[in-house]
C-alpha cells in the first residue's frame, strides 16, 4: 500500500498518524502517556542534550545521592525516638486535650510506652531500647520530631511522602531527583527502589508520573520477594545478546524513519532509551548485585548471616553498593509491617530487631568507604502512631499529625535534633515540618532549589513542593 503519492510504504506508524485525521497516534500518545512517559516541557532548568537535566546545580550540593530506608506502616515516635516522660506518668488518664477532628479510628486513654529510653552519645539523644545499634550511632544521626502530614491512610500518607501530594498521581522524590541532576552512570538507572511494596500506591509511590520515562524508579524484586530473589525484570531475559542487539536496532531504524517523516517524538524516544538502558545494565547490574565479594565482616556488619537481619541486611547492602556504582537515588523498603493497631509490643519489638543491625551497618560501613559525608540517609515512615491506645493497651492508631525520622550525612547537622511534639506526643508543637518543607530540604541539600525545578504539564508549572515548601536551614550542618 503506498501514502500520499510518496510511493513509500504505509506503516503501521505512519498510519497511525496519516489516517482517520490522526486519531490513532493520538490514541498511541495517550497509551504512552499512561505508562509514565512525559512529553512536557522543562521550564527554569539548564537544558541539555539529554532532555533537561540540570547542567549543574543550582547552588554548592551537600550531598550527591540519597538512600531512603522506608519503614512501611507507621513506626510509632513515642516508642522509638521521640521520648515522653509525662506519658509514662500520665499512663491510662485521659488525654488532656482534644484529639484531631479527623481520625482513622477510634482511641482510648494514654498509653505508656512498653520500652525504657535511654541516653546516648555525646548529643545525649534519647533512643527507647527497640534500637540498641541505631542508638550507637546517635552522634551521627539528624532527629527531625515536628513532623506532620496530611492524611491518617496509609495511602494517601504514602503518595504523599512520596510524591508531595495525596489526592493527585504525581511523580515520586526520587524521580524528582534524578530528573534534576541525572544520572552518574550509564549503565545503572539513575533510581532504584529494592523490595518496594505493592500496596498503598504501589508503582505510584517510584512513578516518574509526567517526568521522562528515565526517571520512573526502577524496581527490583517487590515486598513479596525475598531480597536474596529479588532481580530486575527484563522483558527479553533469556534471549540471546546478539538477538537483543538486533530487536533495539531494528527499533532505532523504525525510529529514525518515524523521525524524518514526522519530527520528533519524545515518548517513543524515552521508551527506546529505556529499551537500551535495560541492554546495557545485563552487564553491570549482576556484578553490582553480586554480594560474594563481600567480606564475612561487612556481612555480619549488617546481620546477613543472621535469619533476624538476613533480609533487610542485605538490601540495606545493595543499597550501598548501588549508591557506590553511581546510583542517584536508593529506596529500601521494609514493607509492611509497622501497622501496630495491636499486638504492639510483640510486632514493634520484632519489626525493630529486623532493622536496627542492618540500619547501623549501612551508617558504619558508609563513614567506612568515605560515602557517608555525601550521601544523604533518610529514615523513617509515612506517618506516625498516637500516644493513645487501641486494642486495650497493646495498639496505637496512624498519626501523621506529629512524628519523626532521622536523617544522617548528605551535610546534616550530626548529634542534633530539631523540633518538638507536644508533651505527650501527638501534635508537631515546635518548629513543625511538613512533607513539602522535608522536600524543600532534602533537594536544598541535593543542590536543588525545589522553586526553581520546575516541570510543564497539562497546562500549569508543577514542582515536587507544588506551592508549598521551606528549606529548613536549621538543619544544614
Amino acid at each position: 500500500m503506498l501514502c500520499n503519492n510518496r510511493h513509500t510504504p504505509l506503516t503501521r506508524r505512519a498510519a497511525l498518524v496519516d489516517l482517520a485525521a490522526g486519531f490513532g497516534s493520538i490514541a498511541l500518545a495517550g497509551l504512552l502517556a499512561r505508562t509514565g512517559i512525559a512529553d512536557g516541557v522543562s521550564r527554569d532548568v539548564t537544558a541539555g542534550a539529554d532532555g533537561g537535566k540540570l547542567g549543574l546545580p543550582h547552588y554548592l550540593p551537600r550531598a550527591k545521592r540519597v538512600i531512603f530506608l522506608f519503614m512501611h506502616g507507621g513506626p510509632s515516635q513515642v516508642d522509638t525516638f521521640d521520648y515522653k516522660p509525662l506519658l509514662t506518668r500520665d499512663h491510662g488518664k485521659p488525654l488532656p486535650f482534644a484529639k484531631p477532628r479527623v481520625q482513622f479510628a477510634k482511641t482510648g486513654s494514654l498509653l505508656a510506652s512498653p520500652w525504657k529510653f535511654r541516653q546516648y552519645g555525646q548529643s545525649g539523644a534519647w533512643v527507647s531500647d527497640l534500637f540498641p545499634n541505631v542508638a550507637r550511632m546517635v552522634d551521627d544521626l539528624c532527629f527531625v520530631k515536628s513532623l506532620h502530614g496530611s492524611n491518617p491512610a496509609h495511602g494517601g500518607a504514602l503518595l504523599k511522602i512520596h510524591t508531595g501530594s495525596d489526592t493527585f498521581i504525581r511523580p515520586s522524590m526520587g524521580s524528582w531527583v534524578s530528573y534534576g541532576l541525572g544520572t552518574e552512570n550509564d549503565n545503572l538507572p539513575a533510581f532504584i527502589t529494592i523490595c518496594p511494596t505493592l500496596g498503598h500506591g504501589g508503582v505510584n509511590n517510584f512513578s516518574s508520573g509526567f517526568l521522562p520515562a528515565w526517571t520512573h524508579g526502577t524496581p527490583i524484586g517487590h515486598a513479596g520477594v525475598p531480597a536474596s530473589s529479588a532481580q530486575f525484570e527484563h522483558m527479553t531475559a533469556g534471549l540471546p545478546r546478539e538477538l537483543q542487539r538486533k530487536e533495539l536496532d531494528f527499533l532505532q531504524k523504525l525510529n529514525a524513519q518515524h523521525q524524518n517523516a514526522q519530527g520528533s517524538d519524545s515518548a517513543l524516544e524515552g521508551r527506546i532509551a529505556s529499551f537500551e538502558l535495560a541492554f546495557r545494565m545485563q552487564a553491570t547490574a549482576p556484578a553490582v548485585m553480586d554480594l560474594q565479594g563481600e567480606s564475612d565482616a561487612t556481612k555480619q556488619l549488617y546481620g546477613i548471616d543472621e535469619k533476624k537481619t538476613e533480609n533487610f541486611g542485605r538490601q540495606c547492602l545493595l543499597a550501598r553498593r548501588f549508591a557506590q556504582a553511581g546510583v542517584r537515588f536508593v529506596q529500601v523498603t521494609h514493607s509492611y509491617k509497622w501497622d501496630q493497631h495491636g499486638n504492639l509490643r510483640a510486632e514493634h519489638t520484632s519489626n525493630a530487631a529486623e532493622v536496627d543491625k542492618p540500619i547501623a551497618g549501612l551508617l558504619q560501613d558508609l563513614k567506612a568507604h568515605g560515602m557517608l559525608e555525601d550521601t544523604l540517609v533518610l529514615w523513617g515512615g509515612e506517618f506516625g502512631r498516637t500516644p493513645t491506645a487501641q486494642d486495650g493497651e497493646d495498639g496505637r492508631d496512624h498519626n501523621p499529625h506529629g512524628f519523626t525520622m532521622f536523617m544522617a550525612g548528605g551535610g546534616v547537622k550530626a548529634g542534633f535534633s530539631y523540633g518538638e511534639t507536644d508533651d505527650y506526643g501527638y501534635y508537631a508543637t515546635v518548629n513543625k515540618v511538613d512533607v513539602p518543607d522535608l522536600h524543600a530540604t532534602i533537594l536544598a541539600l541535593m543542590g536543588i532549589d525545589h522553586e526553581r525545578l520546575i516541570y510543564r504539564h497539562g497546562g500549569r508549572d508543577h514542582r515536587l513542593t507544588d506551592v508549598k515548601g521551606r528549606v529548613v536551614s536549621d538543619l544544614f550542618a
